[in-house]
C-alpha cells in the first residue's frame, strides 16, 4: 500500500464534484487526506459544503489580479505547500476550477493534477462539450476523468463513463445526466490513483529505453 496522499481541490462554484469526491472519502472509500479546498470566487458555493465536511478551505481571488497566470498559480502553490499538498505527496483536482492553469504549474505538479471533462475525449474537448455532442448527433455521450496535460483536455485518459444520448436532449437536459456519471467516475479515478493502480507514464522517455 503507497502512502495516503494528501488532496487539494481546485474550485470556482457550487464544486459538485468536490462533494462527491469529500463525501466518498467520507465513507473511508478512498484512502485520501482531503487537504485543503482553493477557490478563486471568494462567493463559491462549495467553500461552505466543504466547511461542513471538515475540509479546510482558502481563497485567493483571482478577479483583479494584474499579475501573469503564472505569478496567481504560484499563489496556489504556496497555498498548496501550507497544506502539504506537494509534487511528492499530493494530488490536485480540478473542480469546475474556472481559470487555465500556467505550463509551469502543470510541469511542476507532472502527472498529479486530475480534472474531468462531460464528453467523451478525445471526442469534443473544450467549451460547450455537450453542445458540440448534440450537434455533431452522436447517439452516446459521457465524461471523462484525465491528467492534465499543456493541452486542451489531452492529458492521459483514467476512465470514461457512458451517458446515452436520448431524443430530443437539450444541453441542458444531456449536462444533468452527464454530471451524475461525473460525481461517480471522478470518485472512482482519484481512488484508482490514491491506491497507486493508475499512473501516467511518459510515453517518450518510455519508447527511448526500447
Amino acid at each position: 500500500m503507497i502512502k495516503s496522499l494528501n488532496l487539494g481541490i481546485l474550485i470556482s462554484g457550487k464544486g459538485s464534484n468536490m462533494e462527491a469526491i469529500l463525501k466518498a472519502i467520507r465513507k473511508k472509500r478512498i484512502p485520501i487526506k482531503p487537504a485543503v479546498v482553493i477557490s478563486n470566487n471568494p462567493d463559491a458555493k462549495g467553500l461552505e459544503v466543504a466547511k461542513k465536511l471538515g475540509v479546510p478551505t482558502e481563497i485567493i481571488p483571482s478577479k483583479g489580479f494584474t499579475g501573469t497566470r503564472w505569478e496567481y498559480d504560484q499563489l496556489i502553490i504556496k497555498c498548496l505547500e501550507k497544506y502539504s499538498v506537494t509534487p511528492k505527496t499530493g494530488l490536485i483536482c480540478l473542480a469546475g476550477f474556472m481559470r487555465i492553469i500556467s505550463p509551469e504549474f502543470i510541469e511542476k505538479y507532472k502527472n498529479k493534477i486530475l480534472n474531468i471533462h462531460p464528453a467523451l475525449l478525445p471526442s469534443f474537448p473544450g467549451l460547450h462539450a455537450q453542445k458540440q455532442a448534440l450537434d455533431y448527433g452522436v447517439k452516446y455521450s459521457g465524461c471523462t476523468v484525465h491528467f492534465v496535460d499543456s493541452g486542451v483536455d489531452t492529458g492521459p485518459i483514467i476512465l470514461q463513463e457512458i451517458v446515452p444520448v436520448k431524443d430530443g436532449d437539450t444541453e441542458e437536459t444531456l449536462s444533468k445526466r452527464i454530471l451524475a456519471k461525473e460525481h461517480i467516475a471522478y470518485a472512482k479515478a482519484v481512488k484508482l490513483v490514491a491506491e497507486g493502480k493508475v499512473k501516467a507514464i511518459n510515453m517518450a522517455s518510455k519508447n527511448q529505453g526500447h
